[in-house]
């Protein structure tokens, strides 16, 4: 079975889900309207994060701690996502709390992260114009 899956990636996956209230703010302050968006629609291609994996006998301790590790980071991920849709930060909420991140936002953790293509691994720093293409991890 060379199709099996045989690689496994030292990362857990987390994928935030939008919620109702997130797409009633954006509603509200994009310029563009918007009416019509559903929280379907923007669902369709959102992004997926790799965070250190949390593995533990029990599955509900790896999820709660990469759920603690995602609200450790919550500002960060939630001016990325609020920059996916507005970059004119003066139209972001002024007033952003973890409160408001677990209202906005569901998160979904997943611990094991298989490697199902041939190709070796690149990064790509979006900070920054270089792309390490020659399968190096950095």
């Amino acid at each position: 079975m060379t199709d099996f899956p045989r690689y496994t990636l030292n990362r857990g996956v987390v994928i935030l889900h939008y919620k109702q209230p997130f797409l009633d703010w954006l509603k509200s302050v994009d310029p563009q309207p918007l009416e019509q968006l559903t929280l379907v629609e923007m669902e369709q291609d959102g992004d997926a994060f790799l965070i250190p994996t949390y593995e533990s006998s029990d599955p509900v301790d790896g999820e709660q701690d990469a759920i603690k590790w995602v609200e450790k980071h919550w500002r960060m991920f939630f001016e990325h996502y609020l920059n996916d849709w507005l970059t004119d930060e003066s139209l972001w909420p002024h007033k952003r709390t973890l409160k408001m991140f677990r209202e906005w936002f569901s998160i979904e953790y997943r611990s094991m992260v298989w490697d199902m293509a041939n190709e070796p691994l690149a990064i790509k720093d979006w900070e920054s114009d270089d792309d390490y293409g020659d399968g190096t991890l950095h």
